[in-house]
């Protein structure tokens, strides 16, 4: 009998180290208070914690702005904490995946720093991309590149030239044509991989390698998309075939450690681009993008899985499922809204009205079994196990997202999903830590922290913990799925287990039958009532 591979139907937990727990009452999450919360993460369910970078930065993008790939930040501990929480979670059956930023440093990387020093022409330069300006004096921009957080991805440096930052100013780019820049985050994943970690998720995995003369893209592209897939083949800095060959060495150090995997962010033009990453000499897994940003209707969420099931299979991957992250709206808020609002679009001064809270809550237990219920891998966000919805009411003055910046202040950007998450009713910071929290939360948090929740029966975190512990019981045994005849606003389909999912995206209730072991309402005589879904037997 064939074992699969741990990742191909792991539960894993993504951890934004700065608001899950903070030890030592700085305001801050770190180390030490993930730590602490490892029953508490092994209690839940999951196989595995995905970090978001926990490296020395300065944190103007979150730690996305790399520092130094081989140190944590002090703020959140150190290389010795780090290997001793590795190993306590291993302890625990919790693999640990580390974030890796290939794409770009911070500017306070030892590289850039050095290459500002050394000036135009030196070798030092060449490990980014830097390049004279256009005009007559060369003070406009190489090209048309646009940055995704807003305005050109172009800044100049006093000597007159100008480097590449697809992202914040602070995050210059990389040139991945060059050896020492292979060789370098070589050396990282064996840093990593020595001191225990699992794998990496990867970050822009669809970027790295940049079109042979900068060409323009040649036309006004819309900003909003940049980062979420509306992309073309040619396009010069977005998934370049180039940047496989990059992959496949990536994948053969990993090849080096029993176990070790990565999980691509890929942001692509259709799911036939994405399964290219998941060849079996690339990346073990790539987020279902597609699935996540489907609305609240059943026949949109079918067509999104049966697309990707397609997609992936035909390379003899598995889809990897996810409903939020850190740098999306949390479900739990755009399930509450209509599904012509765009969520991101809506955050800064749309329409409160139209959003109905509890609605959302209710379509986000019922999307919890759909997810969980899938064949493949799954990735949760912190806090999703309590429902948590966006703050929406963040103050502009505490608002760190370099997008509400660069946006010229028209994107709120994603503060609000990355709020530090509620652990008990009362205390400062509704148990976060002793010392407040480095984003406010709001009014009535405790009301929905682990504490609030832990034995109720009727809670969304104890429907978290029974599902991954049914999902683990029924549903990683087998990758089949049968669909089933079910009215036309519901989805219904069975597991090779013999385990059937229903969920009802419809105004009416429906009829189910069979013995029911776990449903997101409670069932009333027979029937699923709207925005609800089952499990059943």
């Amino acid at each position: 009998m064939r074992v699969e591979p741990w990742w191909r139907t792991a539960a894993v937990y993504q951890v934004y180290i700065r608001s899950f727990k903070d030890g030592n009452g700085d305001g801050t999450g770190d180390i030490a208070g993930l730590r602490s919360k490892l029953p508490y993460l092994r209690d839940l369910g999951v196989d595995a914690v995905w970090i978001n970078p926990w490296y020395t930065s300065p944190l103007l993008d979150g730690g996305y702005d790399v520092a130094d790939y081989r140190n944590i930040d002090p703020r959140f501990g150190d290389v010795d904490q780090a290997v001793e929480f590795i190993a306590e979670a291993a302890k625990h059956g919790i693999r640990v995946l580390v974030d890796l930023v290939p794409n770009h440093t911070s500017w306070e990387h030892a590289w850039f720093r050095a290459a500002l020093e050394a000036g135009p022409g030196s070798p030092e330069r060449e490990r980014y991309h830097f390049l004279p300006g256009s005009g007559p004096d060369g003070s406009e921009p190489p090209n048309d590149w646009r940055a995704v957080f807003g305005g050109s991805a172009w800044e100049r440096v006093p000597d007159g030239e100008w480097y590449l930052h697809l992202f914040d100013i602070s995050q210059p780019d990389l040139n991945w044509e060059h050896p020492e820049v292979r060789e370098e985050f070589d050396s990282i994943l064996r840093f990593w991989l020595d001191r225990g970690a699992s794998g990496f998720r990867v970050d822009v995995a669809h970027s790295l390698v940049k079109a042979p003369g900068y060409p323009d893209t040649g036309d006004e592209e819309n900003e909003e998309n940049l980062l979420t897939g509306t992309l073309f083949s040619r396009h010069p800095y977005w998934d370049r075939p180039e940047l496989h060959e990059i992959v496949r060495r990536w994948r053969a150090t990993l090849g080096e450690y029993p176990d070790a995997m990565m999980v691509a962010e890929a942001w692509v033009s259709d799911l036939e681009r994405l399964a290219n990453y998941l060849r079996p000499d690339e990346y073990h897994q790539a987020f279902d993008f597609d699935f996540l940003q489907a609305p609240w209707d059943a026949e949109k969420m079918r067509i999104a899985i049966d697309e990707s099931m397609d997609a992936v299979g035909s390379v003899g991957s598995i889809p990897t499922w996810v409903l939020s992250n850190h740098d999306v709206v949390r479900h739990a808020t755009r399930y509450g809204l209509p599904n012509e609002v765009e969520a991101k679009v809506w955050l800064l001064d749309g329409d409160r009205s139209l959003l109905d809270p509890v609605l959302g809550e209710r379509r986000a237990r019922a999307a919890a079994l759909l997810l969980l219920a899938l064949p493949g891998s799954v990735y949760m966000y912190q806090g999703e196990e309590l429902g948590l919805p966006e703050v929406t009411e963040l103050p502009v003055d505490v608002l760190e997202d370099p997008v509400w910046v660069r946006s010229g202040h028209t994107e709120k950007g994603r503060d609000g999903c990355r709020v530090p998450i509620p652990w008990t009713v009362e205390g400062d910071s509704a148990g976060f830590g002793d010392g407040g929290s480095w984003l406010p939360q709001p009014a009535g948090w405790g009301a929905r922290s682990v504490e609030a929740q832990t034995g109720r029966a009727d809670s969304i975190l104890q429907l978290y913990r029974s599902a991954l512990r049914l999902r683990r019981e029924h549903l990683t045994s087998d990758l089949e799925i049968e669909w089933l005849d079910s009215p036309k606003t519901s989805l219904a389909f069975r597991r090779g287990s013999g385990l059937r999912c229903i969920v009802n995206f419809g105004p009416d209730p429906i009829p189910v039958e069979g013995e029911v072991l776990l449903s997101s309402v409670e069932l009333s005589a027979g029937f699923l009532p709207p925005d609800a879904a089952a499990w059943l037997r």
